[in-house]
């Protein structure tokens, strides 16, 4: 392994990679790291990108390595499906193609509308098989599909339905895919973390439910510096389902393992959070 590489690949450092979702968050986190793994990257975001290629170009391991993006929404196969035949006509086929884009939702079901419901799947799910279906006929035997889910595809959260649905939906096109793949040579693993402080999750922390807030506290949170790196050596290693963290390892292990009582710790957790909202305490 090069002393430069940070992480142990099991087939070798990626060459290539195609990652969404990458303005901010997961998805630039991951391409800055990537890069400094000497990965030429190419990016995928709903609007421009120009400040993460230069924070790329500047964290790249060699100077021949190429940058680009593309503006695209996942959620409409036709677009996706076009930039990346004409990125892999610009810099190749990816070997490693992540699937970071997403958005959340935290609002109570009888409150979110139907379109905002459906907003959440268009782009959480529908966008995933969107992305798979635009990079598989350009990936060969040794290549590696990621989609970035949550640990919310493992286990459900008060106010989290369509988000919840959405990711449960990745969970279940991940599990199905990888038997498809598996003969083709092309591996694929679900990044299920627990909650990253992300500007998005910040946002939603604005108006966040007490009820939601208890529940994610109890899976603990975590930074992108700490997260991310997480993630990405369960990628090198090509591992299936990866979590970042010992806490939200627990929170899956007993929603899979002990799902009677994961449901009763969470049903009190949520209990107690309302009853302090209700009584104004903090």
């Amino acid at each position: 392994m090069s002393v430069a590489t940070r992480y142990r690949w099991k087939h070798g450092a990626p060459r290539t990679v195609f990652i969404t979702g990458s303005r901010s968050g997961i998805g630039r986190e991951m391409a800055r790291q990537l890069a400094a793994e000497g990965a030429d990257i190419v990016l995928f975001n709903r609007s421009a990108a120009d400040d993460v290629l230069q924070e790329l170009r500047a964290a790249a391991r060699s100077p021949g390595q190429r940058f680009a993006a593309w503006r695209v929404d996942v959620s409409d196969a036709a677009t996706i499906d076009a930039a990346v035949r004409e990125a892999v006509r610009e810099l190749g086929a990816p070997d490693l193609a992540i699937n970071s884009a997403g958005v959340l939702n935290a609002l109570p079901f009888d409150v979110a509308s139907r379109a905002e419901f459906e907003r959440v799947v268009d782009i959480n799910l529908k966008g995933t098989r969107n992305f798979a279906a635009a990079v598989l006929p350009h990936m060969h035997a040794g290549s590696h599909l990621v989609f970035i889910a949550s640990l919310a595809a493992l286990t459900g959260n008060y106010g989290y339905t369509a988000y919840c649905a959405s990711k449960f939906g990745v969970r279940g096109l991940a599990e199905a895919l990888r038997f498809e793949l598996a003969p083709r040579g092309i591996a694929l693993s679900l990044c299920c973390p627990g909650e990253i402080m992300t500007p998005m999750v910040q946002e939603e922390k604005r108006t966040q439910h007490p009820a939601s807030a208890a529940l994610k506290a109890f899976a603990g949170s975590a930074t992108l510096e700490l997260a991310v790196p997480a993630l990405l050596r369960g990628i090198a290693r090509r591992q299936f389902e990866i979590v970042d963290g010992p806490r939200p390892a627990l929170t899956a292990f007993l929603s899979r393992h002990l799902p009677r009582l994961s449901r009763w710790t969470g049903d009190r957790i949520a209990a107690r959070a309302m009853h302090r909202h209700k009584d104004g305490q903090p």
